[in-house]
């Protein structure tokens, strides 16, 4: 299988998300499925089936989390020499060459993608177009409005 590119801070959001489910969620459901059981039939028994239905869902995210934790490549981008050069893990500040407008991205592993706190995914059609590319250099982005043209300001490695 091959290895994925994940952020430091990725890898530790998934590690924290396993140990809840593991030693707070499995151990509460559990305690709920046993209870439920003490009311007798099982077969009328909504608790019962509820809790089922969580300790799925929470086996299923567990095994999830622990095949991508087990087939990452954790990048720490602070370790790498800054460049300049946009690469994985790096917060690159942008400049719209239409509307002077700054944006600033960081480019994350796509579980860790999140629009709305600027993470966008190595996949992503703007991070596609700044990967190997430095400061100062102009980069075309298509996007669905069209093409977009962006300087690249800064490029940071935190």
């Amino acid at each position: 299988m091959d290895r994925f590119p994940m952020t430091k801070e990725g890898e530790k959001a998934l590690q924290d998300e396993l140990d809840q489910l593991k030693n707070v969620d499995r151990p509460r459901i559990i305690a709920a499925i046993a209870e439920a059981r003490e009311h007798g039939d099982l077969k009328e028994n909504a608790e019962y089936h509820a809790a089922r239905e969580q300790q799925g869902f929470a086996e299923g995210r567990i095994a999830e989390i622990e095949g991508k934790l087990s087939n990452a490549q954790v990048i720490d981008v602070k370790e790498i020499p800054h460049s300049g050069k946009v690469i994985f893990g790096t917060t690159v500040s942008l400049i719209n060459l239409d509307s002077e407008e700054e944006v600033k991205y960081k480019i994350v592993g796509e579980d860790e993608a999140d629009v709305k706190q600027a993470k966008i995914s190595l996949t992503s059609p703007i991070a596609r177009a700044l990967v190997g590319k430095e400061e100062g250099d102009v980069v075309v982005v298509r996007t669905p409005g069209g093409e977009v043209e962006y300087e690249i300001d800064l490029v940071e490695h935190i």
